[in-house]
């Protein structure tokens, strides 16, 4: 009588072991990855690196993406992960120095980065304590995402700087709710690869404090 429930029990403690280890291997690789993408967003600073380019960022964003996600079930996926981190650390270099040039540049930088803290931590937690399904933000997202990356093409190509920082902000609300729908997802075991959890994490990160830049240097009117 008490072998279904038996069974149950064991399922459940097993589902939430593997939980616990995707969460701990997910917050362990994104520590290192957040290091190593310093350390070369660093190197690119101090070698004074031109920023190299729309496209060329694209291409290789995508590309080293790419490569994450066919790899991610193997040892070479995680090579990928610390190509795509050390290379979007190389891009925002260059991004850096721009601001820390800028009269109110160190204010500037140092806020965006105090507060991209303070949101991660503050949603990563609430997700982690309060264990609610976010699954259902995940269209919204995508269809988000999708349509804020094209408007800010836009506002590149067309020069329109009232709409990129439009789309700053909506990357800004966008990256917030990633974090929480990712953390929940991994939470709920609809996320079990870390190496893609922390893809998605880092990217979060990395797409809100270059949001939070933009917009903090036109606060300052530094921009």
């Amino acid at each position: 009588m008490n072998k279904p429930v038996t069974i149950a029990v064991t399922r459940n403690q097993e589902a939430l072991l593997s939980t616990n280890k995707v969460i701990r291997n997910t917050y362990m690789l994104l520590s290192m990855t957040l290091l190593f993408s310093a350390v070369t967003a660093g190197v690119s600073m101090a070698l004074n690196l031109p920023h190299p380019g729309l496209l060329l960022t694209l291409g290789g964003f995508f590309g080293l993406l790419f490569l994450t996600t066919k790899f991610k079930d193997s040892a070479t996926g995680l090579a990928f992960v610390f190509a795509l981190t050390g290379f979007m650390g190389y891009t925002l270099g260059p991004i850096l120095n721009a601001y820390l040039a800028l009269p109110n540049g160190s204010q500037i930088v140092m806020s965006a980065m105090g507060l991209t803290g303070a949101i991660f931590l503050g949603l990563s937690g609430y997700a982690l304590t309060s264990r609610k399904d976010f699954s259902f933000m995940g269209s919204f997202l995508m269809v988000g995402i999708i349509v804020a990356f094209l408007a800010g093409l836009g506002a590149f190509f067309f020069e329109m700087p009232g709409l990129s920082l439009a789309v700053s902000a909506m990357f800004v609300l966008l990256m917030s709710g990633l974090i929480l729908y990712e953390t929940s997802n991994i939470i709920n075991g609809g996320e079990t690869n870390y190496i893609m959890a922390t893809v998605t994490l880092f990217v979060s990160i990395f797409n809100l404090f270059t949001s939070l830049l933009h917009l903090l240097g036109f606060l300052h009117g530094e921009e």
